[in-house]
């Protein structure tokens, strides 16, 4: 091979590996000497412009008997503001400040959206059980530190053509306190527009449950599109 022609490959090559590199591993077991990554799918975040941004919220698992010790997230758009709910607690680490699920929230905060997702990263590490709490003082009854006052009851469902009801709703003696849902697409690369445009749910709350009546297009025939939704769900008085 010329000179000329191995300068070609090699510029070719990079080219290649600068497209595919979005949709490798991200950066979630960086300094975690045992990790099992998961990846979760797509998250497609609300394409709203309005001084009031909707936010969305995905849940990603780890294996049983593992604690999120690392996140990360691969962006379709620069402009997804990207977080995850924590725990209170000291000091912030996996386990306390973590769990084996993670939420994590999207929020589209430019001015042109197209069709904005998120790639949600976990590293997994195993779990070595909760260490001692800080007794809470007898002399202040009142005041009380900040606790674990809800519980979130997920179910992730496959969206197929067609329209279909997914219902979530809390164990006995819970109440719902909040409902929120999401769409995403377990893909390699971000879904384009029309897959994102494919797909759309009403949600409303109907005898203590969160209802999301969902509608999908013919093009999902062939791609794995998800609904997700979430009831917050509380025993607190």
């Amino acid at each position: 091979m010329t000179r000329a022609r191995w300068v070609a490959a090699a510029a070719a090559l990079v080219v290649v590996l600068a497209v595919a590199a979005p949709a490798a591993g991200a950066n979630e077991c960086q300094g975690l000497q045992v990790c099992v990554p998961v990846a979760g799918p797509w998250v497609v975040v609300p394409a709203a412009t309005g001084p009031v941004r909707p936010r969305v919220e995905y849940q990603v698992t780890c294996p049983a008997r593992h604690v999120a010790g690392g996140l990360d997230a691969r962006l379709s758009q620069r402009a997804i503001d990207v977080g995850f709910l924590g725990t209170l607690g000291s000091p912030v680490n996996p386990g306390i400040s973590t769990a084996r699920s993670v939420v994590f929230t999207g929020v589209f905060v430019g001015v042109t959206p197209r069709a904005p997702t998120f790639k949600p990263f976990v590293g997994c590490m195993p779990s070595a059980g909760g260490g001692a709490r800080v007794p809470t003082s007898a002399a202040a009854p009142a005041v009380f530190p900040p606790g674990q006052p809800t519980t979130r009851r997920v179910k992730t469902v496959r969206v197929r053509p067609g329209t279909s009801t997914v219902r979530q709703g809390c164990l006995a003696g819970e109440r719902l306190v909040g409902a929120s849902h999401a769409f995403a697409f377990d893909t390699r690369q971000p879904p384009s527009s029309s897959l994102v445009a494919g797909v759309s749910g009403r949600r409303s709350v109907a005898g203590g449950r969160v209802v999301v009546r969902v509608r999908g297009d013919a093009e999902l025939g062939g791609v794995r599109a998800l609904v997700q939704v979430h009831a917050v769900c509380s025993r607190a008085r």
